[in-house]
């Protein structure tokens, strides 16, 4: 039986050129593939030729090499010294005989990529540390333009006239006022503050800030009783002489404003004061709610005033902005009136300030910035104030609240009329120890 289709035999004409396709419209018959016997160990042909794979071509005669029959040349005639490449398993001519197999000439492949140099970390490194600091130095330029134009300086104390000499160290007024601007009915009724027209301070302190560190803050009951002095006016310019008027402390300022506050305090103590800060209701308790809250501790018996809206139990707790202003506010609910009220605010201002510079706040922008931005947005401060200055007021507070400096309320020798009078000895020896940075002896009660 022949091993071609349709018996193929001695009387078929197709010809040597069978298999390779033909112009007739039928295709060629397929042809079944040749046995291809591969000798158990490869035997040297003539001229150092390994022996080829022999196969049975269905007529007898044994073939090897290419596949097609118009190039089958007899073992014996291979070229002295020709490598097939079927001993390695190659079944392309090598390169360096012409061949058409990897490498060679109009193969279709590829040359090897040269090698990658190794990387010079030291240079990477370099280089990220470069864009590192000049990305951080933008960003830091940036943040501090940014901030600086969103301060509010609204107060000129070169309005303010017959200032005492200044001493060492820095002297900033701080106020906390019960300004309602840009707050909402329901924001007003939120936080206890009423709708009364106008503002009035509702805390201030004095903050010494030393040139050699021991840094002290001093509050001023808003009750002090105090003696106008001359003024002028800061929006008319009028010069109003003294004339030895007797009034509480936060009164001044709701007749004429900060430069008339900043007058008294300075005419009553002989402290110069460097510069002024003030913050609303408003912009109060937004910084609170930005840090997310604040902890407290609560004394003995908790704290209930209706008119603050604080009610809080006894013992440490995070306020918001809502309850930490009704805590630095509350003065019903504690025994000593306004000089206990004096010391929560310091106390709140002091944890408050420790707060806000925890890495926490500091590293992420997602809360400095929005702390920063509802800070700034409500704080009004002096022509002369810088960012910087805002900054050095910050820290200072912050150290206070770590014990690096004196927290105490303005000496107090009695009250006349329900007002509050300062003992002038002590508030004389305390102005002289501040001007020239000396370590504070006189206590407050």
């Amino acid at each position: 039986m022949s091993d071609w289709p349709e018996a193929y035999g001695e009387g078929d004409r197709r010809g040597r050129g069978y298999g390779r396709g033909s112009n007739s419209a039928q295709p060629d018959g397929a042809r079944v593939m040749r046995h291809v016997q591969r000798p158990a160990t490869p035997q040297q042909a003539p001229g150092g030729v390994p022996s080829q794979p022999t196969y049975d071509d269905g007529h007898g005669g044994e073939r090897y090499g290419d596949a097609r029959d118009d190039v089958f040349e007899p073992r014996a005639t291979a070229e002295p010294g020709y490598d097939s490449g079927y001993s390695n398993g190659q079944v392309y001519g090598t390169p360096h005989h012409g061949g058409r197999g990897p490498g060679g000439p109009g193969d279709g492949y590829a040359a090897p990529r040269p090698a990658k140099p190794a990387p010079n970390w030291r240079k990477r490194i370099k280089w990220g540390l470069i864009t590192f600091v000049v990305l951080l130095v933008v960003v830091s330029v940036s943040t501090y333009f940014w901030a600086d134009s969103k301060l509010k300086r609204e107060v000129d104390l070169s309005k303010v006239i017959e200032r005492p000499e200044g001493g060492a160290g820095t002297n900033y007024l701080i106020v906390g006022s019960d300004s309602r601007e840009g707050m909402t009915s329901e924001d007003k009724k939120k936080l206890h503050t009423g709708s009364a027209e106008g503002k009035r301070t509702d805390s201030m302190m004095i903050l010494h800030v030393a040139d050699d560190g021991g840094n002290t803050m001093v509050s001023l009951p808003r009750d002090s009783n105090v003696t106008v002095p001359s003024f002028k006016g800061a929006e008319s310019g009028k010069l109003y002489p003294a004339q030895g008027r007797q009034t509480k402390l936060n009164a001044t300022y709701a007749e004429d404003g900060p430069e008339l506050l900043v007058r008294t305090v300075e005419a009553n103590t002989g402290l110069r004061i460097d510069h002024y800060a003030e913050i609303g209701f408003g912009g109060f308790a937004k910084i609170v709610d930005a840090v997310g809250g604040v902890e407290m501790d609560i004394p003995k018996g908790g704290m209930k005033d209706p008119k603050s809206g604080a009610d809080f139990d006894a013992g440490k707790q995070t306020l918001n902005g809502e309850q930490a202003l009704a805590f630095v506010r509350t003065r019903y609910a504690l025994p000593g009136s306004d000089l206990d009220r004096t010391k929560n605010q310091q106390k709140f201002l002091s944890a408050l300030a420790h707060q806000v510079a925890t890495p926490g706040t500091v590293l992420n922008p997602f809360k400095l910035y929005p702390t920063m931005g509802a800070g700034l947005d409500s704080l009004i401060v002096d022509k002369d104030m810088s960012l910087w200055d805002v900054t050095s007021m910050f820290w200072a507070m912050k150290g206070v609240s770590g014990g690096d400096g004196t927290s105490m309320n303005m000496p107090i020798s009695g009250s006349v009329g329900g007002n509050l009078v300062w003992d002038k000895a002590k508030v004389k020896t305390l102005v002289k120890e501040l001007n020239n940075d000396e370590k504070v002896t006189v206590s407050g009660k």
